[in-house]
């Protein structure tokens, strides 16, 4: 199955967002393709995203949008059904597992302990999210990973910042980060498009950048 890493690989960061008003979906979307940020994670946290996901999938053809926070089979089948293209969890169980895989679409299932990445490993689930990844060890916990378990890959989210993002994607076995700094709240609140767009492409530019 392709992975969430091969959608848009010239992509560093993949925005989380959380959309309160579907209505901002479709111009919130077009700014962050615009500044270059074509793989958008839209969180089940709100009752307006599965809406959301729905209004990105049909009318920005341009964005890869996918579902964040998918804690159980019934949110993959609601995600996927309105047309999440990669599924996003914090965690993951068995029964989650199986029904991502099921979904057909690409999915990176949440871990935070070395454990947790050696069972997905013997599932033959090689992309993963690494979270709360600054709170679980951050840039040094994942470079320990890399020369043990050299086919896991991570998309670190959860307390990334533009500051911290470098350091990251210049480990081996990262292949972008997740993060919302690209979406400032008194941004969103003021539908401050341009300034997202902005943002977005500060963020985009990021892939090379030397670590700090």
């Amino acid at each position: 199955m392709t992975s969430v890493f091969d959608l848009a690989p010239e992509s560093p960061v993949v925005p989380v967002v959380v959309i309160e008003d579907a209505a901002d979906a479709v111009p919130l979307a077009r700014a962050l393709v615009a500044g270059g940020l074509p793989l958008i994670e839209v969180t089940l946290r709100t009752p307006a995203a599965l809406d959301a996901v729905r209004a990105i999938a049909q009318e920005v053809p341009t964005a890869v949008v996918g579902a964040g926070t998918v804690v159980s089979p019934g949110g993959v089948a609601d995600a996927v059904g309105a047309g999440a293209r990669f599924l996003v969890s914090p965690g993951w169980t068995g029964r989650l597992l199986g029904a991502m895989r099921e979904s057909g679409v690409p999915f990176l299932p949440g871990v935070s302990t070395t454990s947790e990445v050696v069972a997905l490993l013997e599932e033959g689930v090689e992309a993963m999210k690494f979270f709360p990844a600054e709170a679980a060890g951050g840039v040094p916990y994942l470079r320990s990973l890399a020369g043990p378990l050299p086919r896991a890959r991570f998309c670190p989210t959860g307390g990334v910042s533009l500051a911290s993002a470098p350091a990251y994607l210049a480990l081996p076995n990262v292949g972008c980060v997740g993060g919302t700094w690209m979406l400032p709240p008194d941004a969103l609140a003021a539908r401050d498009w341009p300034r997202v767009e902005a943002l977005a492409r500060e963020a985009a530019g990021l892939r090379g950048a030397p670590a700090a």
